[in-house]
């Protein structure tokens, strides 16, 4: 795991005596990732980061900095998004489930709002006549469907959207405006998204009125925190695949893109101290002063999460020459309060400082008061 100078300064200035876990940012790193969605060459298009991944109000702030804007599924991200100074169209909302008093918020706001089923639309056209919307899509098995870390996001597998028949049968076609689709999380096989995008094109040609293709996100961020997604590749490749369906439907077709885990994945680290050691006969067993309700990841995901750490003794990092084969838990009594398992560190003394890579996203956001642990501060630098 790499870490640059300035971050592990402000670390260690953080860390003295017995601090509270916290996380720590790497502005410049945020910013880059959003520049390289901002770059894809198609110009008619809005990158909206899915909120989801981290609500943060300093990460919102530079987001919007960087010409991004936002994505939201639920009322309270809403005015998150709202408090940041985010409004209207730089504000796409989908989820399922919703009701009227959600639908009415959300078109208060003037937001774009994509509706998940022949319910809601029909709820939509009683409350506003006429007035176009968007829908999210179910591919169906066009493309066989992968399951990804949360399960399958297409398919016959999933709970989500609108089926293709159900698409077929709407009977007011003229009052859809745009597609949005969610391949699934993590992906790192461009030619995959690719095959869902042009599936979703196919269905386009049903709507007269199409403004917008919304690809939705999923772009893989590694376990290790090394390797990303090849954007630059992928924009390319999407460019030519929009400027094919503004072509067929002869007018200039909107891009949408909600990239979430891979903006500030790699960004983030959270810090926190060794509390306990258990040496075992074949392994060690290292207790810290923190959750994984503070830093879920761990929590929700324990056959996949592998977050890199790296850990600190005086002021400096341990070289990995000479490890010991370490499980890392939480302090509490719950028996999935496992931050890793088998990891091969240095071996680990009471006080050393261990920091956990790839946690900008999916973490801090997702803390939870289960087991009743604070929720621990973040700071950007």
């Amino acid at each position: 795991m790499k870490i640059n100078n300035k971050l592990l300064s402000e670390i260690l200035s953080r860390t003295e005596g017995d601090f509270a876990p916290f996380y720590i940012y790497d502005s410049e790193k945020i910013r880059e990732n959003c520049r390289v969605f901002y770059q894809i060459p198609y110009k008619n298009k809005a990158v909206h980061f899915a909120t989801m991944a981290n609500i943060n109000h300093e990460f919102l702030k530079i987001v919007k900095t960087e010409k991004i804007n936002v994505f939201v599924n639920s009322l309270l991200h809403m005015k998150a998004v709202q408090d940041a100074g985010f409004n209207g169209s730089e504000i796409v909302f989908t989820s399922s489930g919703q009701n009227k008093e959600t639908m009415i918020k959300i078109h208060k706001a003037g937001a774009q709002i994509n509706l998940d089923s022949p319910n809601q639309l029909a709820q939509w056209q009683k409350l506003f006549p006429n007035e176009k919307v968007g829908i999210r899509c179910n591919i169906g098995d066009k493309v066989e469907p992968y399951s990804t870390r949360a399960g399958f996001f297409i398919g016959s597998q999933s709970r989500l959207g609108f089926t293709i028949d159900e698409m077929k049968n709407i009977q007011d076609k003229h009052i859809i405006k745009g597609l949005h689709l969610y391949a699934g999380t993590d992906i790192f096989d461009t030619n995959y998204f690719l095959s869902c995008y042009n599936e979703l094109i196919d269905l386009s040609l049903l709507f007269p009125n199409i403004e917008y293709l919304n690809f939705g996100g999923g772009f893989g961020v590694s376990e290790d925190g090394e390797t990303n997604f090849d954007v630059k590749s992928y924009g390319i490749k999407v460019s030519e695949l929009m400027n094919k369906a503004s072509e067929l439907h002869k007018k200039d077709l909107k891009l949408i893109l909600e990239p979430g885990r891979i903006i500030g994945g790699i960004a983030g680290y959270f810090a926190t101290s060794v509390s306990d050691i258990k040496d075992r006969e074949n392994q060690i067993l290292a207790g810290l002063n923190a959750s994984t309700t503070q830093f879920s990841r761990p929590l929700l995901y324990p056959e996949t999460a592998n977050h890199p750490a790296l850990v600190i003794r005086n002021g400096a990092i341990l070289d990995k020459k000479d490890t010991k084969v370490t499980t890392i838990f939480g302090s509490s009594t719950y028996s999935r309060d496992i931050f890793c398992k088998d990891r091969h560190l240095p071996e680990l003394k009471i006080g050393d400082i261990v920091v956990f890579g790839n946690g900008g996203s999916y973490s801090a956001s997702s803390y939870t008061e289960f087991l009743g642990f604070q929720k621990p501060e973040e700071f950007f630098i």
